[in-house]
C-alpha cells in the first residue's frame, strides 16, 4: 500500500488529479461493458476467424509502421528536446482508429492495447518512456476516442448491414473522424488547460496544424478500412504514406527549431523579418496600421563581463518571457542579436497612435525595471535587478510603407531613448546621433544572496 501512495499521479493537483482518474475511469467501464456484451452476444466460430484475421492483420501492420518510423522519430525527439533521446512514435490512432470500423468495440480497443504495448515496451525501451500515469491517460483516451468513433460510424451507417460497402461509406468515415478527433482533442486541451497557465483559445491556436495532421492520419486509416473489406493485403501499401507523415512531422518541427531562437524561445531575426513583412503586407492590403517596438537591455555587457555569459543568457531569458507575457497572441517578439529584441504590433482596428504605443513600451520598460533574475551559481543564489531597457517605436503605414523604413525609423527612436540617459522611450523619426561617453548612466545592481543550505 505504502507503494501505491508513492506513485507520482498523487502529486497532480486535485481538480487536475480528478478529471484523469474519471477519464481512466470511464475508459476501464466501457471495456467492461464492452466484455459483457460481447459474453452475452455470444459469437460463432466464423466470426471469431474473421475478427482474429483483421485483428492480427491491423496490429503487424502497425507494429510494423512503428519499427520503420522508429529512427526517423528519435531524430524527430533530438530536435525536438535538444539531444535528449526519447522517442516518441506512436501509429496507434491509425490503426485503432480503422479497427473502430472494422471490428467489434471489444476487439478495437484490443489492437489499441496492443499497439500501446509495443510502442511502449519494444519501440521506447532503450530511449526512455513517459510516466505511467502519463501513459495510462494517453491509453484511455484512446480507447475513448475508438469508441466515440464506433458510435458515429454506427449512427451514421442508417443500419445498413455494411456500410462501408454502400454508397454512404464516405459518410461513414467522416462521421468517425469527427468523433475520433472532438472526443481526443477536447480531452487533451482540457487537460493541458488544467495543469498549466494556457488558456483553450491558445491551445486551440497552438495545436491547429496538430489537429489537420491527426485528420490527415485518420483519412489514412479510413482507407485502410476501405482496403481491408476489398482485399486486405492492400494495408501494406498504407504504411509508405504513414512514414511521408511522420517525416512530414519532422520537417514541421525541423522549420520551427530554424525559427526560434535557443537561448529564448523567440523568433530569430530572420523569422521575424519574414512574418512581420507579411503582416506589414497585409496591413496595406487591409488598410490598417501596425506597430513596431525595438527593445534593447541598456549594459548588458557589463552583465556578462561581471558574472558571465550564462548569468546574461538567464537575463536574457527572463526578459523575453516578459515580452511573451506582455503581449497578444497576434503579436509578433523576435530577438535580433547580442541584447536586442524587436515586437510587431497589428491593429485590426483604428490606426495606432504614438500615445497608445508608448504606454505599450512603457508598460515593458517598467517591468523590466521590476525584475529580479535568480541565478543558480556553486557560490549560492545570485540575483541580478536593477535592469533597464531603452525602447524606440515607430508606427505603420504613419512612419514608412515597408517594414524596413519603419524599422529605421524605431531605430533612431532608440538611440533617441539611448543618448536621453537610458531606461527610456522615444517614438518616432529622430536625428541619429552618436552616443557620448559621458552619457552611460549607472550599472545595474547586482547583488549577491546566499543560498539557504549552500554546498559544502
Amino acid at each position: 500500500m505504502s507503494a501505491v501512495t508513492r506513485w507520482p499521479v498523487w502529486s497532480l493537483p486535485g481538480r487536475l488529479l480528478g478529471a484523469v482518474l474519471a477519464v481512466e475511469a470511464l475508459a476501464l467501464l466501457l471495456v467492461v461493458l464492452d466484455v459483457v456484451t460481447t459474453v452475452r452476444a455470444g459469437f460463432s466460430a466464423g466470426a471469431v476467424a474473421d475478427v482474429a484475421l483483421t485483428l492480427a492483420l491491423l496490429t503487424g501492420a502497425g507494429f510494423l509502421t512503428a519499427e520503420l518510423a522508429v529512427h526517423v522519430e528519435r531524430l524527430r525527439s533530438r530536435v525536438v528536446h535538444g539531444g535528449a533521446s526519447t522517442a516518441d512514435v506512436d501509429p496507434s490512432p491509425v490503426w485503432a482508429f480503422a479497427a473502430a470500423l472494422l471490428l467489434p468495440p471489444l476487439a478495437a480497443c484490443a489492437v489499441v492495447t496492443a499497439m500501446f504495448c509495443f510502442v511502449r515496451y519494444r519501440v521506447r525501451r532503450r530511449s526512455g518512456r513517459s510516466p505511467l500515469f502519463k501513459a495510462a491517460f494517453t491509453f484511455a483516451t484512446l480507447i475513448l476516442a475508438v469508441h466515440a468513433a464506433a458510435a458515429m460510424a454506427e449512427f451514421s451507417g442508417l443500419g445498413a448491414a455494411q456500410p462501408l460497402r454502400s454508397g454512404i461509406g464516405v459518410l461513414v468515415v467522416a462521421s468517425a473522424v469527427l468523433g475520433f478527433v472532438v472526443v481526443n482533442t477536447c480531452l487533451v486541451v482540457g487537460v493541458v488547460v488544467m495543469s498549466s497557465d494556457k488558456t483553450v483559445r491558445d491551445m486551440v491556436g497552438q495545436s491547429g496544424d496538430e489537429v489537420l495532421l491527426e485528420v490527415a492520419a485518420l483519412c489514412v486509416g479510413g482507407l485502410i478500412a476501405m482496403a481491408v473489406i476489398t482485399q486486405p493485403w492492400l494495408v501494406l501499401f498504407a504504411v509508405p504514406p504513414l512514414l511521408v507523415l511522420h517525416r512530414a512531422v519532422l520537417v514541421r518541427q525541423l522549420e520551427k527549431q530554424a525559427a526560434t531562437d535557443s537561448k529564448t524561445g523567440l523568433l530569430t531575426a530572420g523569422a521575424w523579418h519574414d512574418r512581420a513583412t507579411l503582416r506589414i503586407d497585409h496591413a496595406r492590403d487591409a488598410g490598417s496600421s501596425a506597430a513596431v517596438l525595438v527593445v534593447d537591455l541598456d549594459h548588458f555587457k557589463q552583465v556578462n563581463d561581471r558574472h558571465g555569459h550564462i548569468a546574461g543568457d538567464y537575463v536574457l531569458q527572463a526578459v523575453a518571457a516578459l515580452l511573451r507575457e506582455d503581449v497578444r497572441g497576434a503579436d509578433l517578439v523576435g530577438r535580433f542579436g547580442g541584447e536586442e529584441f524587436v515586437l510587431l504590433l497589428p491593429q485590426a482596428g483604428d490606426r495606432y497612435a504614438y500615445s497608445e504605443l508608448q504606454v505599450v513600451a512603457e508598460r515593458i520598460r517598467r517591468r523590466v525595471a521590476e525584475l529580479q533574475v535568480a541565478v543558480p551559481t556553486p557560490d549560492g543564489t545570485l540575483t541580478i535587478d536593477g535592469l533597464s531597457v531603452s525602447v524606440g517605436g515607430a508606427v505603420f503605414p504613419h512612419d514608412g510603407n515597408h517594414l524596413l523604413d519603419v524599422l529605421a525609423v524605431a531605430d533612431t527612436a532608440l538611440y533617441a531613448a539611448k543618448r536621453a540617459g537610458r531606461n527610456a522611450v522615444r517614438m518616432g523619426r529622430h536625428d541619429t546621433v552618436a552616443i557620448r561617453p559621458d552619457e552611460i548612466v549607472d550599472p545595474p545592481v547586482v547583488r549577491q544572496i546566499e543560498d539557504a543550505t549552500p554546498p559544502a
